[in-house]
C-alpha cells in the first residue's frame, strides 16, 4: 500500500538493507565483544590476535566505533526509509579511514592476520564503498 504523495519501497531497498543489517550485525558483535573482552574463549583467534585486538588504543577503538556502529545504525535508517541513512553511511566512513589507517600504517598485524583473505576482505569493504559514492547511493 503506498500514501498519496509516496512512492512505493522498491524491492532491491528491503534486500540490501535487511543484508546490510545482518552484515553490520557481525561487526557489532565483534565489537562489543572486543570492547567486553570476551574474545578469549574465541577457539578461532590466536592468544595474539586477542592481544591485538585489546591493544588498539583509544583513537583507534572510537574510528573503529564510527565504523560499525555508523554501519548498523545506518542500515536499520536505511530499512526505515530514513534521510539519516546517508549521513550515518558517511559517519561509518570516517571510521573506515582511521581504522585502515591504524591496521596499515600504525599497527603491527599478527602474522596469524596476514592473510590474502584478510586482504581481500579490506578491500571489498573499499571497493564496496566506492561504487555506492559513485553510484549516488551515499552523497
Amino acid at each position: 500500500m503506498t500514501i498519496i504523495g509516496q512512492r512505493k519501497t522498491p524491492w532491491h531497498l528491503w534486500v540490501v538493507g535487511v543484508l546490510s543489517l545482518l552484515w553490520n550485525s557481525g561487526g557489532a558483535a565483534s565489537y562489543t565483544m572486543t570492547e567486553l573482552q570476551m574474545l578469549g574463549g574465541m577457539d578461532s583467534l590466536t592468544p595474539e590476535m586477542v592481544d591485538y585486538f585489546y591493544g588498539f588504543p583509544t583513537w583507534a577503538v572510537v574510528f573503529w566505533a564510527l565504523g560499525v556502529w555508523g554501519c548498523f545504525f545506518g542500515s536499520l535508517a536505511l530499512l526505515f526509509r530514513s534521510r539519516f541513512a546517508v549521513w550515518l553511511f558517511g559517519i561509518s566512513i570516517v571510521g573506515l579511514i582511521g581504522t585502515t589507517v591504524y591496521e596499515r600504517l600504525v599497527a603491527e598485524l599478527p602474522e596469524s592476520m596476514q592473510t590474502t583473505g584478510q586482504n581481500l576482505f579490506a578491500a571489498a569493504i573499499w571497493i564496496i564503498t566506492r561504487r555506492m559514492t559513485r553510484a549516488g547511493v551515499l552523497k
